[in-house]
């Protein structure tokens, strides 16, 4: 698989600290042997099977002189200062394991008790699914009873091991929603498998089915949606992240009969935290929306949130 100058600049953003590593020894055609007698002319002492097993995956470096060996890996590859040296310390705050992008439990994003673990559960999800996103762009629709009436997601997403074929999207409706009644559309290089609801919590999970699988590093890119229209007024869409990835764009877009008087951008540790990062939205007046743009998520909430007259 070939690797570009971009695909590194987007892993030294999002991690995982293996697959920059990976990707920066191919972008630089450099084999290990060589990286080795770069790191020794550094006076830097590291053999070739442990930075094999670095950017595998198998084992993460964590002694002081295997972090001196990622600083001098860091002038080696020509990458940007403290680059590898800030995904590790992102892995060890944030992760379990090496090839896992930080993650917090699905239990602090969303108020749903339980629900959304259990639902996984019944779908015999891992934990983070295989994948990290690099980029998700969301347009939600507010109808003109101020209704959620749906969502259309487009994701491009990377394999963080070999063999994944699903993704899992998670759906929750405003007060009111009855998820049986919610639509799933898989638009995109994806089909609709299971599907799990909650009507106690207006909660919906489905399975996308990819076309292929993939293996540990390749990127895919897909799209679905939701149709809901069944809650009642909405005063705004928020989306938890368990993960760190890449851009995350969010627009919202209102029916003309039902203007807001003022929108809001925000973003949330946790659904306990208080909100920060407040800005103010200004709505376009030919086509009735406002949108925010995160260029590199944090495990938390991001949302935007609007006043009714």
């Amino acid at each position: 698989m070939g690797h570009t100058e971009a695909d590194l600049a987007q892993l030294l953003h999002t991690g995982p600290f293996h697959l920059a590593l990976r990707t920066a020894l191919a972008v630089r055609g450099l084999p290990l042997q060589r990286v080795q007698h770069h790191l020794a002319h550094r006076g830097v002492k590291v053999g070739v099977t442990s930075l094999s097993y670095w950017q595998q995956g198998a084992r993460r470096p964590q002694r002081p002189e295997s972090m001196k060996a990622v600083r001098a890996l860091e002038e080696v590859l020509q990458l940007p200062g403290n680059s590898l040296i800030r995904l590790l310390a992102e892995d060890s705050a944030g992760r379990a394991d090496a090839d896992r992008p930080a993650t917090r439990s699905y239990r602090s994003l969303i108020e749903a008790s339980g629900v959304v673990e259990r639902l996984l559960a019944e779908l015999e999800c891992p934990t983070d699914g295989g994948l990290h996103t690099v980029g998700h762009h969301e347009r939600v629709r507010i109808g003109a009873g101020r209704e959620l009436l749906g969502r259309d997601s487009q994701q491009v997403v990377r394999a963080h091991r070999d063999g994944v074929d699903r993704y899992l999207a998670i759906h929750r409706g405003d007060p009111g929603c009855d998820p049986d009644r919610v639509e799933v559309r898989a638009t995109e290089n994806c089909r609709t498998g299971r599907v799990r609801r909650h009507a106690g919590t207006g909660v919906l999970v489905a399975e996308l089915l990819f076309d292929t699988r993939l293996r540990a590093g390749d990127t895919y890119v897909f799209s679905y949606g939701f149709e809901d229209g069944t809650g009642g007024p909405g005063r705004e869409y928020v989306r938890g992240f368990s993960f760190a990835g890449g851009q995350y764009v969010l627009q919202v877009r209102f029916d003309e009969a039902a203007l807001p008087v003022r929108c809001r951008r925000f973003a949330q540790a946790s659904t306990g935290a208080p909100r920060g990062g407040r800005a103010e939205l200004t709505l376009s007046g030919r086509h009735r929306a406002v949108h925010m743009v995160e260029q590199g998520v944090r495990p938390g909430i991001l949302g935007i949130e609007w006043d009714w007259a």
